[in-house]
């Protein structure tokens, strides 16, 4: 799970300034995460919606339809993937940073849930935006018995005059979901259409074939 919080609802942020409610609906022509198919190749249906306190604390929930065996044999049967969130997101010394946790579900698995912590980092230079993270999961059932670590790093650009912004991500990943070690990464376009927002990633990894990925969602 790699996305969080999108845009906002301005009718949430009028009842109460203290509390924003944010979301999105889409679909994805590949649920590719961290270079793996998690769909075996074929479109996913990916929903998001958090709720967020001026403090900066956050809640939500994140899910995804996935192939039955995209988490793995020990996952056969699991359709949905459902993601638990909660954290904190604020400004830190000038960077943006933000800290929480997550709790993978995977209804109908068999003892494949985890939990994994993500931190990152982030600052904007004018157009540019560069962040880094690392997202850590224990040793536990659902990782195969062995920690996990994959740590990122993300570039974006989006001039406020283009109509487009582009985006691209270097991660390695090591630990029990890639005990040999995993080298992923991504290359892609943003535009917004109307209420909607219209994607294109060229995403590889060393383990994988690559592949092109389409996408749209839809901010409420």
């Amino acid at each position: 799970m790699t996305a969080i919080a999108w845009a906002a609802a301005g009718a949430a942020q009028a009842q109460d300034p203290e509390w924003t409610v944010e979301g999105r609906a889409g679909v994805v022509s590949d649920y590719r995460d961290r270079g793996y198919t998690l769909s075996d190749g074929e479109p996913a249906v990916q929903g998001e919606i958090t709720v967020g306190h001026v403090s900066g604390f956050y809640g939500g929930v994140w899910g995804s339809s996935i192939d039955e065996y995209g988490v793995g044999a020990d996952g056969d049967g699991a359709e949905i993937e459902i993601t638990l969130y909660a954290g904190w997101a604020g400004a830190v010394g000038g960077f943006d940073v933000d800290l929480g946790v997550w709790r993978n579900l995977y209804p109908d698995g068999d003892e494949v849930n985890y939990v994994e912590f993500p931190l990152q980092v982030g600052r904007s230079v004018g157009d540019a935006t560069f962040t880094t993270g690392v997202v850590w999961a224990p040793a536990q059932t659902g990782t195969g018995d062995e920690a996990n670590t994959w740590v990122w790093t993300r570039a974006e650009y989006a001039p406020e005059a283009w109509p487009v912004s582009l985006h691209a991500q270097l991660g390695h990943e090591d630990g029990g979901f890639a005990p040999d070690g995993k080298t992923d990464w991504r290359a892609g376009v943003e535009a917004p259409v109307g209420a909607f927002t219209v994607g294109l990633d060229w995403v590889d990894s060393d383990t994988e074939d690559s592949a092109v990925v389409g996408s749209v969602f839809w901010g409420f």
